[in-house]
């Protein structure tokens, strides 16, 4: 350790969506925050200790003082093993381990007394007076977290349910359910809440507060803040505590201030006199006061630096030409647009090379039994996850072949995930969530160039001695802040609407993953002349484009063929081979 490294502390905090991490500096008992990321999901109940060991191991490693205080800490072997996971990964460091209820209350209280209300995708409520400590709440999303985000969801969808059942039809929640889903009726929702995580179904918990003018939606919502409140007096009585300061945190009543509002009034029927402000000051940080021994004094940190040469980028440029889209007629606007896409054309041309090398590394890598994967944010996370649905059924592989990881998960794909992008550890969690290896390629995505997931996956996967890929459109980027094996730049210019990259930069990024995907396949054998001969003919359109390959392949009526395709089970390659002559039909000479 550096002389600097043994002044930094590291405060983490898990839970079952993300985990947040602080690096601070103790100087005279105040913590000063130098730096702040965002991983994936840190719940000892979720992940398995290869999983914790690998999350940790992507964080700071220069401080000499780590708390660790994860969700499902909760006895004293998990409090062991988290600490032996911690010392593994920062040997030389003071480790301090416990439960995220712990940092939470450290953040809104550090030393000192109170009640600290959790409503995140669980809940729970800690109190301390004097130096006793009580708790309520907690038990898990099976049998307890009253009021938080996976109990108002769960309670929502029931009603949502139970109303369909007795005749009030589909309610614009449940509407609004599916859409966010991207489900087209209830009984696929009944099918998705199976095999859904909880914190996916805390994820829809926002949508409940968007409908909070209906009366059933409000109703659920008041029955959560009521528990919450009654679970906060029983705490305050059994610590015979008349006027205690309550600190709210979790992302629910962090986002929703009309929750704040439900949960103060019902606290103010079942106990009076209690002091209600939401916490401002991050768990991760309770984390770091409790590592550092800190008095709980914090100097925030000022704005976060942008990640490098975003402002330069091309793709964030006003194009010259567009200063005044919003006066142009609806002909002169398509016209624009349609004019503009050629510079597409150009730019994947300029890239031949490099997509030339692209497929032979990822030919050469699969041929060995290696995978693809994507790792992209935003639109360029969607057009890997488009790309990699496509190849099973296009080409007969299997899923597992061309895999996609977008930054904020399935979520991301439907809507827009906050912050989702901004932190690399996150995509190094993922790459290693999946269990990328040595073996495999990943292409990173990312118009600009800068993407701190995309970063954080492209360093991983490097240091495993994986073969990579970048998919830029901004030539002009800082070329040593993300590097790959082969970088392919496409000089797609400045968007129509500024920094739009779903525009120009989109379409040329898809048709690159598509000659990627495409050439690799055909170079690997599951294409037969100019025919998609590996498909999977799952519906009358694709039976229908397997009959008439068969048929131009062995010049057979479309009736032969589609005879001929179910005899061999719609197997198109099976079609298109020759039947084995039967022993009957042997020439005897042959067989002697």
């Amino acid at each position: 350790m550096t002389a600097e490294s043994k002044q930094l502390i590291l405060g983490i905090d898990g839970g079952a969506t993300k985990t947040t991490w602080s690096l601070c500096q103790n100087i005279h008992g105040i913590l000063h925050v130098m730096e702040e990321g965002r991983a994936g999901p840190g719940s000892m109940k979720l992940l398995d200790a290869g999983s914790l060991r690998r999350l940790l191991q992507n964080l700071p490693g220069n401080a000499a003082h780590v708390g660790v205080f994860l969700a499902g800490c909760a006895t004293a072997e998990d409090r062991t093993n988290l600490h032996a996971l911690a010392t593994a990964v920062w040997p030389d460091a003071h480790i301090r381990s416990g439960s995220d209820r712990e940092s939470g209350f450290a953040s809104a209280f550090g030393n000192g007394d109170g009640i600290a209300v959790i409503a995140g995708t669980g809940s729970a409520v800690t109190g301390r007076r004097n130096g006793v400590e009580e708790r309520a709440g907690g038990w898990g999303h099976l049998l307890g977290d009253s009021g938080g985000g996976y109990d108002l969801a769960i309670h929502a969808l029931r009603r949502i349910l139970f109303d369909f059942d007795t005749g009030r039809g589909i309610s614009p929640l449940a509407r609004d359910v599916l859409r966010t889903l991207g489900l087209n009726t209830l009984r696929e929702l009944t099918a998705w809440v199976q095999t859904a995580h909880k914190s996916d179904l805390a994820r829809l918990t926002p949508r409940l507060f968007n409908h909070a003018a209906d009366e059933e939606v409000a109703s659920t919502l008041e029955e959560g803040a009521t528990a919450l409140a009654a679970l906060t007096a029983a705490v305050a009585g059994r610590l015979d505590f008349a006027r205690p300061p309550v600190r709210l945190m979790g992302g629910v009543f962090q986002k929703h201030p009309f929750y704040v509002d439900l949960f103060t009034a019902a606290l103010a029927q079942k106990w009076p006199g209690g002091e209600v402000a939401v916490c401002e000051t991050a768990a991760s940080l309770g984390a770091a006061i409790l590592a550092s021994g800190a008095a709980g004094a914090v100097n925030l940190p000022g704005p976060v630096p942008e990640e490098p040469a975003l402002h330069h980028a091309s793709t964030e440029q006003s194009h010259p030409g567009s200063a005044h889209l919003d006066r142009l007629s609806a002909r002169e606007l398509v016209a624009l647009f349609t004019q503009e896409e050629r510079r597409v054309e150009e730019a994947l041309g300029s890239a031949a090379d490099a997509l030339t090398r692209a497929v032979e590394i990822t030919t050469e890598a699969l041929r060995q039994g290696g995978r693809l994967f994507y790792a992209g944010a935003g639109t360029s996370g969607r057009l890997g996850v488009l790309d990699a649905s496509e190849m099973p059924p296009t080409f007969g592989v299997p899923p597992a072949l061309v895999q996609a990881i977008i930054a904020g998960g399935a979520t991301a794909i439907q809507q827009s995930v906050e912050g989702a992008e901004d932190h690399a550890a996150a995509g190094a969690q993922a790459l290693h969530a999946r269990g990328f290896s040595a073996a495999d390629v990943l292409c990173g995505i990312t118009a600009s160039g800068r993407t701190p997931f995309v970063r954080g996956a492209l360093e991983t996967a490097t240091a495993l001695g994986a073969r990579t890929i970048l998919l830029t459109c901004n030539p002009a980027r800082t070329k040593n802040h993300l590097r790959a094996e082969v970088e392919i730049d496409l000089p797609t210019g400045p968007e129509l609407l500024t920094g739009s990259t779903r525009l120009k930069a989109g379409t040329a990024t898809k048709v690159a993953l598509n000659i990627l995907s495409s050439c690799v396949m055909i170079r690997l054998g599951h294409v037969d002349g100019n025919f998609m001969s590996c498909l999977r003919p799952t519906n009358h359109k694709l039976r229908d484009r397997a009959t008439r390959i068969v048929a131009a392949r062995l010049e057979l009526t479309m009736e032969e063929a589609g005879k001929r395709l179910e005899c061999a089970n719609w197997n198109i390659r099976a079609a298109l081979t020759p039947p084995v002559p039967s022993a009957e039909k042997r020439d005897p000479k042959v067989s002697a």
